[in-house]
């Protein structure tokens, strides 16, 4: 009797299993080909930091991160000194630190702790919010399927980048950079039309941005050093001016 309940148990948990793998993968595709347009622009900037098509699609599928790559191959280009390259990853995605907390708070309690840490690292931005938005507690192959699809189309469009960054004609190739600029646009318009803060931030770091690769002492710097420096700081002061309001507090 006992082991005709285990067997059903284990029927019933596979079969949960493999439908939460249909579903991350089903919402994972509008991502994943979303994830290879911009990953293709991306490849170009790869292509002229050196990079060749398998290191690209590797180093795509670990990262996973449009900005942070971006600025980890911008600094390829130059030959920065691994440490700018190692501070840029950790300022650039600091964010998912804060995802993963939240997203912990969706896993159901006796989740094995690997789960926990392999979830984290499929974290990214859209991936995040589908698996937050999950109903009820989001099971680890819910999120793993959804990483997984958009991931593989992630890296394949950055190793494609490359390639067609290495055929193209330069013009072309110099027309297809634009594109992760208009990305970049793309992602902080929204943002600084809802809130006058951000708008604020965001001219305030154009404008030191263009004052500091000019200033004296300053202009030395690396890029890569300048970018952190303007980061942090910007950030902070902005955090300390006008921080965010934690949504129990109410009106206080």
């Amino acid at each position: 009797m006992t082991d005709g309940i285990e067997k059903n148990v284990e029927k019933t948990t596979t079969k949960n299993v493999k439908s939460e793998v249909v579903s991350g993968l089903r919402d994972g595709i509008p991502i994943a080909l979303g994830y290879f347009a911009v990953a293709f622009s991306l490849g170009i900037i790869a292509k002229k930091a050196g990079l060749t098509a398998p290191l690209g699609f590797v180093s795509s599928f670990f990262t996973r991160a449009s900005a942070g790559e971006y600025g980890v191959y911008t600094l390829v280009a130059i030959n920065a000194a691994y440490i700018e390259v190692v501070a840029m990853s950790l300022v650039a995605n600091l964010r998912y630190m804060l995802m993963s907390a939240a997203l912990s708070q969706k896993i159901a309690p006796g989740t094995p702790w690997y789960h926990r840490m392999l979830m984290a690292c499929c974290v990214t931005d859209e991936v995040f919010g589908i698996s937050v938005n999950h109903k009820g507690y989001t099971p680890p192959a819910y999120t793993y399927s959804a990483a997984l699809i958009s991931t593989l189309c992630w890296a394949s469009g950055c190793a494609v980048g490359i390639i067609a960054g290495g055929l193209l004609p330069y013009a072309i190739v110099s027309a297809l950079s634009v594109a992760l600029y208009g990305m970049f646009i793309a992602i902080i318009m929204p943002p600084s039309r809802a809130d006058h803060n951000v708008l604020y931030s965001v001219a305030v770091s154009f404008v030191l941005s263009g004052l500091c690769a000019i200033a004296p002492f300053v202009s030395e710097w690396s890029t890569g050093i300048r970018t952190i420096v303007l980061t942090i700081l910007i950030s902070a002061v902005a955090a300390w001016l006008k921080p965010v309001k934690d949504i129990n507090d109410g009106d206080a």
